[in-house]
């Protein structure tokens, strides 16, 4: 079974068992079980339940593995012919979930 959730104004599909990298939540410490109240769809045995804008009743548990930062994007602004450089640098502060378990309460 697999759902798809929105956390951090992304929308991601996570199925039992996977381990992704979400943007930080606030509050969270490593080892602590967060639940995902914002599921869109869940799919995978036999029917799918789309949200409108949520399936009611869905919510995916995952445990906080570790904090962690995203890898090193570089913007670079440049101005032909005018001298102008600018170099900046930027690293995501992320969350490494493990999904436990997708459950949907209620009718399906």
């Amino acid at each position: 079974m697999y759902a798809v959730i929105e956390t951090g104004g992304k929308q991601v599909r996570v199925e039992e068992g996977d381990v992704v990298d979400l943007e930080r939540l606030g509050g969270a410490e490593a080892g602590s079980e967060v639940v995902f109240d914002r599921v869109l769809m869940i799919g995978g045995e036999g029917e799918t339940e789309i949200g409108e804008p949520v399936v009611e009743g869905a919510r995916v548990r995952a445990q906080l593995v570790s904090d962690l930062r995203g890898p090193k994007i570089v913007v670079f602004k440049f101005k032909r012919r005018k001298g102008y450089r600018r170099r900046r640098g930027h690293r995501q502060e992320l969350q490494r979930f493990r999904i436990e378990a997708i459950e949907r309460s209620g009718g399906a």
